[in-house]
């Protein structure tokens, strides 16, 4: 059926949710699992007279960005690994999370992509957009979503 799931995590406390959840369904299966944190691109603040400043600054962020992300994936790993579970880990600095993790989905050779919303009703998405419906828009591949 399902050989290869894309479950994107990015930490919150809704990532043990999907963890769990997405590695009982690979042992059920027998299929694999791609991890995948997708941190979006830190939006460029106005340049002070002195742009070498912010430089560092910019190393800094993304240092911790990836230090993050490998957290989160040696944590997913872990488990998996745990339950007998092939697992494999990506992390990517993106513009858009969604057109992100559909990317990595298609370029991984997944066959379903497994997402926890975060079930913030209709106001909720209105303030902040829900990348789970951004991603069943744009994608051809089956959509499982945990609430």
């Amino acid at each position: 059926m399902y050989q290869r799931i894309l479950v994107p995590v990015d930490g919150s406390e809704l990532t043990d949710r999907a963890i769990s959840a997405s590695i009982d369904l690979a042992r059920q299966l027998g299929a694999a699992i791609t991890g995948f944190v997708a941190e979006p691109v830190p939006e460029v603040p106005d340049l002070p007279s002195s742009p070498s400043g912010m430089l560092g600054d910019a190393e800094d962020d993304d240092a911790l960005t990836a230090a993050h992300a490998q957290q989160v994936l040696d944590r997913f790993a872990l488990q998996a690994q745990a339950a007998g579970v092939s697992f494999e880990g990506h992390h990517a600095q993106v513009p858009r999370i969604d057109k992100a993790i559909i990317d990595a989905a298609e370029s991984r050779g997944c066959d379903l992509i497994v997402m926890v919303t975060h079930g913030r009703g209709a106001f909720g998405e209105f303030l902040y957009g829900s990348q789970t419906k951004a991603v069943l828009a744009g994608s051809r591949l089956p959509l499982l979503v945990l609430h």
